[in-house]
């Protein structure tokens, strides 16, 4: 009776502590304000459910706008859902060292050679020597518009 008890308790409450550990994540990137909306229908219209395409916001757009510590990279995945990223590279963590993305749903650093892969929302590495993925920020998706934020 003790361990099946034991053991139920443990399958309930494993998915609890797998989430707590993702929220406590720290990157090697700053926190730093970001908030963006973004209308998908009168400003960005080629933009909505066209998977495997990107914007980048290294700079507000407008007065309300926070672009994050190396700039906002807004992501299509491959399954239609949202991504952002931070485009700043976590192995170099330096404002001004920028991540770039490619046609295969990856992102590069051309200064430390990561190529991390966004195609699915992940952000992780799979070459160079980063082991740490990119900083992710919410995405929401409210009727039109589109909410990035911290």
């Amino acid at each position: 009776m003790y361990n099946k008890l034991t053991y139920h308790l443990i399958i309930l409450f494993f998915p609890v502590f797998l989430t707590g550990c993702y929220d406590n994540y720290i990157s090697s990137i700053p926190d730093y304000p970001v908030r963006l909306q973004l209308n998908l229908t009168s400003t960005y219209p080629t933009f909505r459910d066209n998977p495997n395409t990107f914007l980048i916001f290294d700079k507000p757009v407008q007065a309300t706008d926070r672009v994050g510590y190396g700039g906002v990279l807004v992501y299509v995945g491959f399954d239609g859902n949202y991504y952002a990223f931070d485009l700043a590279c976590p192995y170099e963590a330096k404002q001004n060292v920028k991540v770039t993305p490619n046609e295969l749903g990856q992102v590069v650093c051309e200064t430390c050679g990561s190529i991390y892969d966004i195609s699915y929302g992940i952000g992780n590495p799979v070459k160079g020597p980063s082991k740490e993925i990119l900083k992710r920020y919410k995405t929401s998706l409210q009727g039109d518009i589109l909410y990035i934020s911290n």
